[in-house]
């Protein structure tokens, strides 16, 4: 049956949403990008169905059944006659089969509301006290925690979840979601560590004021109901009188082309395909190696729906803008959840037992929230990611008693403002960074284990593509030689050593401090921030020769060129610090810089404007949506950066040199699948032609040997032919005064 791409998979029940629904089940990490091989995605549905419930000899990891002894508190009459005598019409998509199937519709509706009686009068000694949330606060937070990762967006008239009008009783949906372990110790629908307030304002958005009213169980039809639970072998899946479930063929007798893998009054519509992986996987022998448990179990949880591990899963660019941060400055990695590629390698096993069982965070800044999944679904994971994930040991031993001064003295100095200056970006021992307010640094050494802090610090956008953090240790080799010798293992070593201090380390040089003039000295200077003349995620570069640029990362343009004083940085506002020229720039466009000559309308794609009055921003996506990502960035050993981003499938390398104090040199370096075009937008404004490949503004003069793709007098476009492999241009910026 064809359905809608959007899932909801609500209180243990899952539902494909649109204008087409499904009645086969629907496990929710299936819909993302998963690893699954037919066999396995076979044991996950016999997992998630249930079936060794019924049938022995079936291996695996049964999902738990939801916990009945209170429902009938929480769940209305109504709704359960209802979804008993037809789970698959009332939910579309759920896994809880259809144990009547066989039955006329008489006698289907005469065991449902039996069953429904039985039910409803299994209800707690005393009532929950309900509240009123407020509706506007719960649709922001249903959009931003993470409940979209599982949960299609809702719309406004709320028919993608209207299944949960009339199934709640007023108070009860939001008690649920305040600890759903409790009810669902599988962990299909986790806790997302939602206050009372929060949880009755999610409550209020989705379902508004549900009916206060019991209904009233029959003392006739209760008895009837309870035999009827036994009788249908509900008891198989929820045990709630310790009665024995009825003996159901063995997996040896199974006939793998009757009963529930049929969709003739079987427990199960199923699809074809979930027909044939069942079957692969009962059939035939099948072992799994822990990787393959790890796979299967992430796409169970359906954790790949936000965390990418090796080249599976992810978040999707259907979802992606529902992932927010507080620091927009930091970039994705601020808003969308860290991989999982060798985790086990990267996590020491006492933090990661507090990230999966206890709920630490470090990203306070994310929106999005790690779920807890609770010990019986998270079985043997944290096992399995050690053994498979693990990296060759590396001990960086602490230093000797003789040692300690210099070492201790080296990574206070390696943190701060003169030297790699990571509290710009980065809070440290439960202090504020002066700029963007990166994860706290002290963490480092309680969380990762030493060969990964290694690898990460050599080469950060190996682990995280993209990530604006700079490589200090490009190839190996330290861009900062003033302090330790320029040693990098050394330098390693003392930041390991600083972390390990905790509450008594002290405050790196800058943490504190006051708005000031950066200057250059004899090294090329880069800073990161906030700027009105590069955007938020502004890069500033500094030269000896007192030339400098900003560049801004988050569209891949070159903003601004001015000559002089470098920039004065004010570390006091929100969020990222923000920089501004020392001296009056000559200002370039900020909007995107490439696009591909196919992808180029009639005018140029331009950035997204927000104001006071209209604080939102209308295309979160403005860069992405047009091909840009920004792929991060490089020193050479002078400090000068190469920046790297991708248009499409072409991969660019930015890298500017100046020649004088007035003209600065800017090389891309273009890699290209096959022959392509690609459009550079370098100027805007009143634009002179002066011949032989050079045009002016009122300050400046652009010269290039790339072709001018049109005439318009206020706009210069450059058509840039790609050859397959490397193609390399060059621009000259020079100023005029």
């Amino acid at each position: 049956m064809q359905c809608s791409r959007w899932l909801v998979s609500l209180l243990g029940f899952t539902v494909l949403i649109g204008s087409i629904a499904t009645a086969e089940p629907v496990i929710a990490g299936f819909t993302s990008k998963h690893p699954l091989t037919t066999a396995q995605q076979g044991q996950v549905l016999v997992e998630e169905l249930r079936c060794a419930a019924c049938h022995e000899g079936i291996s695996g990891e049964m999902k738990t059944a939801p916990d009945l002894r209170h429902v009938g508190s929480r769940i209305t009459g109504d709704y359960l006659k209802r979804y008993l005598s037809d789970p698959h019409s009332s939910h579309p998509g759920t896994t809880m089969p259809d144990v009547l199937s066989e039955l006329s519709a008489a006698e289907k509706e005469a065991v449902s509301e039996s069953i429904s009686h039985y039910l409803m009068s299994l209800t707690r000694d005393a009532p929950i006290t309900a509240k009123t949330g407020n509706a506007k606060e719960g649709e922001k937070l249903y959009h931003e925690i993470g409940c979209v990762a599982c949960h299609a967006p809702h719309d406004e008239s709320g028919s993608t979840l209207k299944h949960l009008n009339g199934k709640y009783h007023h108070g009860e949906l939001a008690h649920f979601l305040a600890d759903p372990l409790t009810t669902r110790p599988s962990g299909r629908m986790p806790n997302l560590k939602l206050s009372s307030k929060e949880a009755s304002a999610i409550e209020a958005y989705l379902i508004g004021k549900a009916p206060v009213k019991q209904s009233v169980p029959k003392p006739d039809l209760v008895a009837t109901g309870k035999a009827n639970f036994a009788k249908y072998n509900c008891v198989a899946c929820h045990n709630l009188d310790e009665s024995k479930a009825q003996a159901s063929p063995k997996l040896a007798d199974l006939n793998l082309d009757h009963g529930c893998l049929t969709n003739t009054k079987a427990n199960y519509q199923l699809s074809e395909s979930q027909k044939s992986s069942i079957k692969e996987f009962l059939s035939k022998p099948v072992s799994f190696t822990k990787d393959d448990h790890v796979k299967m179990k992430l796409t169970s949880l359906n954790c790949i729906s936000c965390h990418q591990r090796d080249d599976y899963g992810g978040v999707s660019q259907e979802l992606d803008s529902y992932f927010h941060s507080t620091e927009e400055a930091l970039g994705n990695e601020a808003r969308i959840p860290p991989p999982l590629t060798k985790i086990g390698g990267k996590l020491k096993p006492s933090w990661m037992h507090k990230v999966l069982h206890d709920g630490m965070s470090v990203r306070p800044y994310m929106t999005t929230r790690m779920p807890q999944y609770g010990q019986e679904a998270l079985k043997h994971l944290p096992e399995h990611f050690a053994k498979i994930d693990a990296l060759p040991e590396l001990k960086i031993e602490p230093p000797s008693r003789e040692e300690r001064p210099m070492i201790n003295n080296g990574g206070h100095l390696l943190l701060g403002t003169e030297g790699l200056n990571c509290i710009s970006c980065h809070n440290y021992n439960g202090k504020d960074s002066p700029g963007m307010k990166g994860y706290d640094l002290i963490w480092s050494y309680q969380r990762l284990q030493p060969a990964w802090f290694s690898d990460f610090m050599k080469n950060p956008a190996k682990h995280r593509p993209g990530i604006i953090m700079p490589n200090y240790w490009p190839d190996g080799k330290a861009i900062q030689t003033d302090i330790l010798n320029g040693d990098t293992e050394e330098q390693l070593r003392a930041l390991w050593f600083q972390f390990s201090l905790g509450r008594s380390a002290r405050d790196p040089k800058g943490l504190r401090s006051k708005p000031s003039e950066l200057i250059v000295k004899d090294k090329v200077r880069v800073y990161r921030g906030r700027s009105r003349v590069a955007g938020y995620r502004g890069i500033a570069v500094g030269y000896p020769q007192r030339l400098n640029y900003s560049f801004n990362a988050q569209n891949g343009s070159l903003t601004a060129i001015w000559k002089g004083k470098f920039i004065t940085a004010n570390w006091r506002s929100q969020g990222a610090g923000d920089f501004t020229p020392a001296e009056r720039p000559i200002t370039l466009p900020q909007d995107l810089a490439f696009l591909r000559k196919s992808d180029l309308k009639q005018t140029w794609p331009l950035a997204p404007v927000t104001t006071k009055e209209a604080p939102e921003n209308p295309d979160p996506l403005y860069p992405k949506n047009h091909g840009f990502t920004f792929k991060g960035y490089i020193f050479d050993q002078y400090g000068n950066p190469t920046f790297k981003y991708q248009c499409g499938d072409l991969m660019i390398e930015d890298h500017s040199v100046v020649l004088n104090e007035k003209l600065l040199r800017r090389t891309f370096t273009i890699s290209s699948h096959k022959e392509d075009t690609l459009i550079f937008r370098a100027l805007t404004g009143a634009i002179t032609d002066q011949g032989g490949g050079a045009y002016a503004t009122e300050n400046l003069t652009l010269k290039s040997t790339a072709a001018r793709l049109s005439s318009n007098p206020e706009e210069l476009l450059f058509e840039l032919p790609l050859s397959q492999g490397q193609t390399t241009y060059t621009i000259d910026y020079e100023l005029l005064r």
